[in-house]
């Protein structure tokens, strides 16, 4: 495995740093930086008034007054009681900021296979913060090797994160975790009770999953509906007729067992069309 790379660090630090502080985990500790690991890419409209499309622009009011006021008036408040406010400024936030606001220690090691995906967040790039950093390396090297993840918790954004890091080929990665409290379990789907299926059909559905198996490639893939709307929005431009998309008709299943095979058999259709 060839190490983080200087130059891969500096590409990152062209970007917004995040976070940066300390990983610290029994007593070895090293100096880290966060960079978001991505971001959704979503068509972006503006509001404009109907009658001659100019930007519409934010207003702040102040309800007391009933007259507009600039940012820098503003400071934050918290509502204790029905129309009563604690205001809190900015430095004072930063004197109650934990610990994990500058180290980000980890708590514990956990096995790989522990870890619920439905836990994870957002995901960032930890990268070193010096040119060459054994500590990272060495931390990086030892999970690798015992597959293990880092359970570490760290302040940012206003609130104290739990986080999952794990290597890859290139270097760590953080995930930021819901906690439990923030999983809604109310809403948990339940396995259908009283389901009953035939070795027949069991033996079928493992076949077509293995058909429509092949290697993770996620370039493969792209938003659909990101590019119909900017086909939308050129020919709206254009004065032409915007073009409707078709949706198939689906409906339930009502012979799981005929489902199964004309789905095989499309599927061996189309690889032997794909080889001639």
């Amino acid at each position: 495995m060839q190490g983080f790379g200087l130059e891969v660090a500096i590409a990152r630090g062209m970007a917004g740093i995040v976070w940066k502080g300390y990983v610290s985990f029994g007593l070895v500790s090293f100096p880290v930086r966060l960079f978001a690991a991505a971001r959704p890419e979503t068509v972006h409209f503006h509001l404009l008034h109907s009658k001659d499309h100019s930007r519409v622009k934010e207003v702040w009011y102040c309800a007391e007054e009933g007259k507009p006021i600039d940012r820098k008036q503003m400071v934050k408040g918290y509502e204790f009681r029905k129309g009563e406010y604690v205001v809190v400024e900015d430095e004072e936030l930063k004197k109650v900021a934990p610990p994990t606001a500058s180290t980000m220690e980890v708590l514990q090691f956990v096995k790989s296979d522990e870890v619920d995906p439905i836990f994870l967040n957002k995901s960032y790039y930890v990268a070193p913060d010096e040119a060459v950093s054994k500590p990272y390396m060495l931390l990086l090297r030892a999970m690798v090797e015992t597959k293990y993840y880092a359970l570490a918790k760290i302040a940012m954004h206003g609130r104290e994160h739990i986080v999952i890091i794990r290597p890859t080929e290139d270097g760590l990665v953080l995930h930021t975790m819901y906690f439990v409290d923030e999983l809604h379990k109310a809403r948990e789907v339940k396995k259908p009770s009283g389901a009953k299926f035939s070795a027949k059909e069991l033996d079928l559905a493992k076949q077509l999953v293995d058909s429509l198996s092949s290697p993770f490639k996620p370039q493969e893939f792209e938003d659909e509906y990101k590019k119909n709307v900017l086909r939308l929005i050129e020919q709206r431009r254009k004065g032409k007729t915007v073009t409707a998309v078709e949706h198939p008709k689906v409906k339930p299943v009502t012979d799981i067992m005929e489902a199964l095979q004309k789905s095989l058999a499309a599927k061996k259709t189309g690889k032997k069309r794909k080889a001639a």
